[in-house]
């Protein structure tokens, strides 16, 4: 029996666990606070568009430590405790322990290497949507759950195979990919821009993406994004723009909102640095402009530690 770690138990990591755990993973989560006490008293609930689960005993904890050697560790905390939670999961790690940075942005493994080291850490992608709507509840938005990831080497390992199988198993998709740097990119593309309209709006996708004004400001930033991530290296394919504007029209559901706009509009800090700040880094690194990414940051920008006052 293959164990699992979630470490943040929130809008990716709950779903994906509790998927894990309802296949018969051995799945221990990371939570804290009010969070923590209620999966403890109630067990962990996630409902929504995929259907209802609730893992009533489910393992969970505050102390890393506690939780022993792990076979997969699912890391999905915010952008700004990637550094203190990886120090924090250094006792679950063991000679073949594949850690799987799960969270928004494109950097989170770079910045783990120093920490774990980089043999621990295999480069990964999510696509699933949800939230915390109460203390053990996860509300998921949408009825995709994906997870890519892949060596660094781009060779199809013994754990990379064992984990398609596991994801399998668990019902949803767990996709092997030989260019993870790419898949890590294909996610931004998508996010960095939908979650800057998402959270200048502070509207759900079906309320904005039929407007053509609202929607040439998401394919500007995309499209920002693109001939960066060209700079950058990254072999996009040259219907990358049709296909992500097709899937902001025709993937999400009309009441999808991402999480940086969940998190504007409940007036928690966000992770605006690491998405539209992150264009902009990388737009000045490589003399490329970007006005509409400029525009969403500064909009936002009041907003990214939380409410302002």
């Amino acid at each position: 029996m293959s164990r699992v770690a979630i470490i943040g138990t929130g809008g990716i990591g709950g779903p994906l666990g509790v998927s894990l755990a309802r296949a018969g993973a051995d799945v221990t989560f990371l939570a804290r606070g009010a969070h923590l006490a209620a999966i403890r008293a109630n067990g962990l609930r996630v409902e929504g568009d995929r259907g209802e689960t609730l893992i009533q005993s489910a393992q969970v904890t505050d102390d890393p430590a506690s939780a022993g050697i792990m076979d997969y560790v699912l890391f999905c905390v915010k952008q700004w405790d990637v550094e203190s939670a990886g120090a924090a999961i250094r006792p679950m790690i063991g000679p073949g322990t594949a850690v799987l940075p799960l969270q928004n942005g494109i950097d989170a493994a770079e910045r783990l290497f120093p920490i774990l080291g980089k043999d621990a850490v295999m480069g990964a992608s999510a696509l699933v949507t949800g939230s915390i709507v109460a203390p053990g509840v996860i509300r998921q938005t949408g009825t995709y759950q994906t997870i890519t990831f892949g060596e660094w080497d781009g060779t199809l390992s013994t754990r990379g195979e064992r984990l398609r199988d596991l994801c399998a198993q668990a019902g949803f998709e767990g996709v092997p990919s030989p260019d993870i740097t790419l898949a890590i990119w294909d996610k931004f593309a998508l996010l960095a821009p939908y979650g800057g309209v998402s959270a200048l709006t502070r509207l759900p996708a079906g309320k904005w993406r039929d407007d053509v004004d609202v929607f040439a400001l998401y394919e500007g930033a995309l499209r920002e994004v693109v001939a960066i991530s060209l700079a950058c290296g990254v072999k996009f394919p040259a219907d990358i723009v049709a296909r992500k504007c097709a899937f902001v029209h025709q993937g999400f559901p009309a009441h999808h909102m991402a999480s940086i706009g969940n998190d504007v509009v409940a007036g928690n800090r966000t992770e605006l640095d690491f998405l539209s700040g992150k264009v902009i880094a990388l737009g000045h690194e490589h003399g490329i402009a970007t006005p509409f990414n400029g525009f969403l940051y500064a909009a936002l920008k009041p907003y990214r530690n939380g409410r302002p006052g």
